[in-house]
């Protein structure tokens, strides 16, 4: 399927994605990689870049070994900087970094260096450019995904609930809360492609409850649907039991144990989906490995609970679960913005 080259209609849409962040012609961009990054994400980038005028430098990084004992996939929180001065130099000294690292920025230990410095960042999930055809740029999105975040920060608890037995409790004082609608425009921002989330980094011990996993939600770390139900039992942000009889709960628990980080199991980020254009099945069309999962985070209605990384609470991990689950309702001070995975039309 095209392995090895950069399709024009890909340059195309990556160079649409570029000017929504308002790169101009002669900006200093550093197009950040490393060893394992896909060849075609990384190429397609630097073609659209040269295109549109930028000034491209590039930082390609040596990927690090995992230290095991498990598999390390769909974190948001890459190794590939790894501490190195010159490197976060170099990102933090650019008007724009592409990030087209395999894990990406999002929750690494440097990402607050190089947003400091002024940076625009952009997050080119790893997976096939293909997926990009189906994500035209939205202005609409922009406006809708400020409006549900300006409601989240106005709020002191969101609710989760639904009919297959969720029933969480989120106490929003003290959480980062933000939305991400796919670009970014401001010195010392960072945005993901596609967006469309409305999130909440919620502070140390603010999270209780019970998440049920039902049949059709996604684990994106597996890169899987779920088949059979799973329940999570929460107390002060840590998840402390994992039940279910099927092998879905046996392979979280076990991927869970394997980390000697206990913050594996605590809450990373919460929040819902509002991507009208993404799709919540487009995971069964691909393999594993041409597939990051990102759109199935922001897919309308969907609610996105995550466990791993928090910067919020200080954690930092490599275990992390995103886990899209479809037909909740999320209320914010019991004021409901999502109904049974249907988006109040406002917000649609």
């Amino acid at each position: 399927m095209h392995d090895q080259v950069a399709e024009w209609r890909w340059i195309e849409r990556y160079a649409e994605q570029f000017k929504a962040c308002n790169l101009q012609p002669g900006e200093v961009v550093v197009l950040l990689s490393e060893a394992s990054s896909k060849k075609q994400i990384v190429e397609t980038a630097r073609v659209a870049l040269e295109m549109l005028g930028a000034a491209v430098a590039d930082v390609r990084m040596p990927t690090p070994s995992n230290p095991g004992p498990v598999p390390i996939r769909s974190t948001g929180a890459s190794q590939a900087l790894a501490g190195h001065r010159a490197a976060i130099a170099a990102c933090a000294a650019a008007d724009f970094v592409v990030d087209c690292t395999v894990e990406g920025l999002l929750h690494a230990v440097e990402r607050g260096a190089i947003l400091a410095g002024g940076a625009r960042v952009l997050m080119i999930s790893a997976e096939h450019p293909e997926n990009c055809e189906r994500w035209p740029h939205d202005p609409s999105l922009k406006e809708r995904v400020e409006r549900g975040a300006a409601l989240l920060k106005a709020a002191e608890v969101m609710t989760i609930t639904s009919a297959a037995g969720t029933d969480l409790r989120v106490d929003l004082h003290g959480a980062v809360r933000a939305g991400s609608y796919g670009w970014c425009t401001e010195p010392g921002s960072i945005a993901h492609w596609p967006g469309g989330l409305v999130l909440a980094f919620p502070a140390a011990r603010t999270v209780n409850g019970t998440v049920v996993l039902a049949p059709g939600d996604i684990n994106l770390t597996f890169k899987e649907y779920i088949r059979e139900p799973i329940t999570l039992t929460l107390a002060d942000d840590y998840v402390t039991d994992i039940t279910g009889d099927g092998h879905d709960a046996e392979l979280m628990r076990s991927y869970l144990a394997s980390f000697e980080e206990t913050d594996a199991y605590a809450i990373s980020h919460i929040g819902w989906g509002m991507n009208t254009g993404a799709r919540w099945d487009s995971l069964a069309m691909w393999d594993k490995s041409q597939h990051n999962g990102t759109e199935l985070r922001a897919f309308a209605g969907n609610v996105v609970f995550s466990t791993g990384a928090n910067e919020t609470a200080g954690r930092f991990c490599r275990g992390h679960f995103d886990l899209p689950m479809r037909n909740c309702t999320v209320a914010l001070d019991g004021d409901v913005v999502v109904d049974a995975g249907a988006l109040r039309s406002d917000l649609a």
